[in-house]
């Protein structure tokens, strides 16, 4: 496998974990429909620190750039913020 195959590899598998993340917080959201509920935020905390912790592997072994690693990590949490800043809202609203 050439280097360039091994970096558009490291970042489908990069991007799909993200999406996974995204998903299951988003399950957790709609399940306790508690933005503020301790074990929501330790869920999302534990998710992002771990794919971090990925990303961080992919950079060291030079299959992504670090650059490139910033912005999946940046990425992911943008989209979590989102999904947080829609679960406060729907219960500021109740």
């Amino acid at each position: 496998m050439t280097d360039n195959q091994q970096a558009i590899t490291a970042d489908m598998v990069l991007q799909d974990d993200a999406d996974k993340i995204e998903e299951l917080v988003n399950k957790q959201r709609v399940s306790l429909c508690l933005s503020q509920c301790p074990a929501f935020e330790e869920v999302v905390d534990t998710q992002v620190f771990g794919y971090s912790k990925e990303v961080m592997l992919a950079v060291r072994l030079n299959l992504i750039p670090e650059e490139q690693g910033h912005n999946l990590v940046r990425d992911l949490e943008q989209r979590l913020n989102a999904i947080y800043a829609d679960s406060f809202d729907k219960q500021k609203q109740k």
